[in-house]
This record gives structure tokens, C-alpha cells and sequence, in this order.
């Protein structure tokens, strides 16, 4: 009996405490430019865009939220959301479908998104299990490579971009308004988290990165999977850091350094405070280094 009223203390707990940690959250929007607009809460940047008769929305964040999301977009807008569009398949992205699935709306993603929210998911870096998700869930709407999506009268163009943060990427692009959605292939100013165990890959992220600098212009506007609105200088030196990183780091296990004399060789000198974000100086470092061990 003593165990019986344990257990339902610890649940309680850990319920409280789990929703606890969304009470002080608020939906920030931004107008990012023409139609686009982006919300900032807790999780990765939500995009939306204004057509004559619906909206398009761009990740849903966690489901707690979803009634405050809600009604942050409905200060800018009272149309129907048409199109919920995953970019990946990570909870802080989709733990929202469920609740903005409704009858009006399709949700779209890549084909892995579908895969990976069906199945439970194994993440080797937090030793932690996802647990399938339930069809509400679940994109209705999948693509292999790029999909065109109309939103009265303007075209948005939804593009893969294989292996990078995980195996199921999408980038959104807005040719009108000349706006580009990443993603969590790019968090401004911090260093990223690539989900090895979702298939992604330092290489392949920056090769996605290099696809976006190819797509944007001097004009673009960027909306990152985490950090603030950015530019394509912005991006540009995301890459140059990123890239640099990688290939400090390959440089250095083909001459035989190990791992923990990368950690102390101040690969982040001069860029200290990308580390303060969810992934630290040496999260990234083991990432790239565990990445490239494995493909000896």
C-alpha cells in the first residue's frame, strides 16, 4: 500500500512539475515581412502566413501551449489554418499537431516526419525513449523531395534537405516575401543539436546550410529553428562556424588528438557564448567527433 501511495505522489509530481514548467511562456509574434509573420514561445520558432481566405502555419511547438498559440494568431488573423507544416519530427516542433489538427486543417511534412512520429524513437545522446505518437498526429500530407503548396494566391515552395539535423528536414520558402523558414537546421548564434540517432549528420548540415545560402539573397529574411530573426549574414556566419568547427575537429583526429584535448582546446575562442544555448562547447564538439568515428 506504502509503494502504491509513493508512486502516485512521484506521478502527481512529476505532472505538476512538468506542466509547471510552461506557466510563466508567452507567444510572442513578430511580422517578419508581406504575409509572414513569426511566433516565439518555448520550443522552435512557429511561422505563419496570411493568404486571402486561409493560413499556413509552420510547427506547432508542445501542446501545452497550443491554446496561447491560438490566440496569438488570432490577433493577427481569424482566417482557417489550411496548412500546419512539420519541419522535423522533434516534440518542441510537433507536440502541438494533435491539438491544430482539426477538420479544416492538413498537416504536411516529409515522409521520415510520418515514420519517426509512428514508431518509438531512441535517442542515444539523452538515453531516452519517444513513445509512438497517435495518429492525430501524424502528417496527412507527406513529401519525398519538394512539394509546392498554394495559399490563395501565393506559392510556397517546401524543400528536403537529407541527413542534417535529423533524416527528415524540410525548409519552407516564401518566394513573394522573400522568407525562408530553416528550421532547426539553424539555430542563430548557438551551436546546433544534430540528432545522430534520427539520421543526422554534421556533413549533411552543412551542406543544408549551404542550400539556404544559395536560396537566400541579401534581401532574404530568416526564420531559425531557435534564436532570433536573422539575415543571410547571420546564416553565413553560422556556417562559417559550424564548418570551421567541423573541420578543426577532422583535422585534428586524423593527426591522433583525442577527444577531451579537443574539449580544452578552445575551439570556441572568440564565440564563447554560442555554447550557452541547449548545446554546450563540448556537446558540439562530441557530436561532430562521435559523427565522424562512426563513419571511419
Amino acid at each position: 500500500m506504502m509503494k502504491f501511495y509513493l508512486i502516485l505522489f512521484f506521478s502527481f509530481f512529476y505532472s505538476l512539475t512538468y506542466s509547471q514548467r510552461f506557466d510563466k511562456v508567452v507567444i510572442k509574434s513578430t511580422h517578419v515581412h508581406g504575409s509572414v509573420y513569426m511566433l516565439e514561445g518555448a520550443g522552435g520558432n512557429i511561422g505563419l502566413a496570411i493568404g486571402d481566405s486561409s493560413v499556413l502555419m509552420i510547427d506547432s511547438q508542445f501542446g501545452e501551449l497550443s491554446d496561447r498559440i491560438l490566440n496569438e494568431i488570432r490577433t493577427i488573423s481569424d482566417k482557417p489554418i489550411q496548412y500546419l507544416v512539420n519541419t522535423h519530427w522533434h516534440g518542441d516542433h510537433t507536440g502541438g499537431n494533435e491539438n491544430f489538427n482539426t477538420h479544416q486543417t492538413t498537416i504536411v511534412a516529409h515522409e521520415n516526419v510520418r515514420k519517426r512520429l509512428s514508431t518509438d524513437q531512441f535517442t542515444k545522446a539523452f538515453n531516452r525513449t519517444s513513445p509512438a505518437k497517435p495518429s492525430s498526429y501524424w502528417p496527412e500530407v507527406s513529401y519525398s523531395e519538394e512539394l509546392s503548396l498554394f495559399l490563395n494566391p501565393s506559392k510556397i515552395l517546401i524543400m528536403h534537405v537529407d541527413s542534417a539535423h535529423t533524416d527528415g528536414d524540410s525548409f519552407v520558402f516564401f518566394p513573394e516575401d522573400n522568407v525562408l523558414h530553416l528550421g532547426d537546421c539553424f539555430f542563430n548564434k548557438r551551436f546546433p543539436y544534430i540528432d545522430l540517432s534520427a539520421g543526422g549528420s554534421i556533413q549533411g548540415l552543412i551542406k543544408a546550410v549551404q542550400t539556404a545560402l544559395m536560396v537566400a539573397d541579401e534581401d532574404s529574411f530568416i526564420i531559425p529553428g531557435h534564436g532570433a530573426l536573422a539575415t543571410r549574414d547571420d546564416l553565413l556566419e553560422y556556417y562559417t562556424v559550424i564548418r570551421g568547427m567541423f573541420e578543426a575537429i577532422e583535422d585534428a583526429m586524423q593527426r591522433g588528438v583525442s577527444l577531451d584535448e579537443l574539449k580544452q582546446a578552445e575551439l570556441d575562442k572568440g564565440i564563447e557564448s554560442w555554447g550557452e544555448g541547449f548545446i554546450s562547447t563540448a556537446k558540439f564538439i562530441d557530436t561532430i567527433w562521435t559523427d565522424l568515428d562512426r563513419r571511419k
